[in-house]
């Protein structure tokens, strides 16, 4: 456990040095400040932000993951050299990317939100779940990104790899489902929709902060089912068991590949 945390401290400490995290972190600050400022409407206000964050958020974690294990190919071949575990090794650069990340997040989001006028008294809830989506987006999308570079040792195959299933997830998964509901628009695909949902952790998300905000209106016909199936205990267990396993799962199969491969 003790070389686990140093790992991750140096990553931590060579991480927060990286300009990409400064601008990742700049941009949640410019992006946020702005919105708090040019409305006084908190619902509004954190919609806009969930709109932003499960595109950005998907995208930098994936690229920035896939580049940063890459990257650190010639220390991950120096540390391995000592007597330290592979998955220990492992899951120290997996921690030490995603903490700075979600810290990025957390900070960049809620600074403007703490020093606005907005009142948040009644939407805390959402501005929590808000943190808790970001967090999982993170985690879930470096993860693959580690699984991508484990199996890959060409880099521009790596990225393009990333940058497919970010494009999957964000933007091709919905436009998929539109089709499957417009062509099987006959049949009652509600209940579908909800296990569909389920498969992609954008969505999921989205979801999620939708839904506590009560504006289940803006999913569509079938908002009322989303409503009255994840608006329960029930169904925001499911919903975090889900994000926890689109976590762990590339998770340990990565982890499963970087101790057996051959550096």
């Amino acid at each position: 456990m003790r070389i686990l945390i140093k790992i991750i401290w140096y990553q931590i400490h060579d991480m927060s040095r990286s300009l990409w995290l400064i601008i990742y972190t700049a941009f949640f600050l410019i992006t946020s400040y702005g919105l708090t400022n040019f409305s006084s409407d908190a619902p509004k206000v954190l919609v806009s932000m969930m709109n932003i964050t499960v595109i950005i958020i998907p995208l930098v974690s994936i690229i920035f993951g896939t580049i940063y294990h890459y990257n650190n190919k010639d220390y991950i071949i120096l540390m391995l050299s000592q007597p330290i575990k592979r998955n220990i090794l492992f899951f120290g650069l997996y921690l030490g990317l995603v903490i700075p990340l979600v810290s990025s997040f957390i900070i960049g989001t809620l600074v403007p939100f703490l020093s606005s006028k907005i009142s948040l008294k009644d939407h805390y809830e959402v501005l929590i779940y808000l943190f808790v989506s970001g967090f999982f987006q993170t985690a879930i999308f470096v993860s693959i990104a580690f699984l991508i570079a484990s199996y890959n040792e060409n880099r521009m195959l790596g990225l393009g790899l990333s940058i497919f299933i970010w494009l999957c997830f964000a933007i091709l998964y919905d436009g998929l489902l539109l089709v499957f509901i417009q062509y099987f628009n006959d049949y009652p695909l509600e209940k579908i929709l909800i296990g569909f949902s389920i498969f992609n952790p954008v969505d999921l998300a989205r979801i999620l902060i939708i839904l506590k905000l009560d504006v289940a209106a803006l999913m569509g016909y079938t908002g009322a089912v989303f409503q009255k199936f994840f608006n329960t205990d029930l169904g925001i267990l499911i919903s975090i068991v889900s994000l926890i396993i689109w976590t762990f799962v590339p998770l340990v199969i990565g982890k499963s590949k970087f101790c057996k491969k051959d550096f």
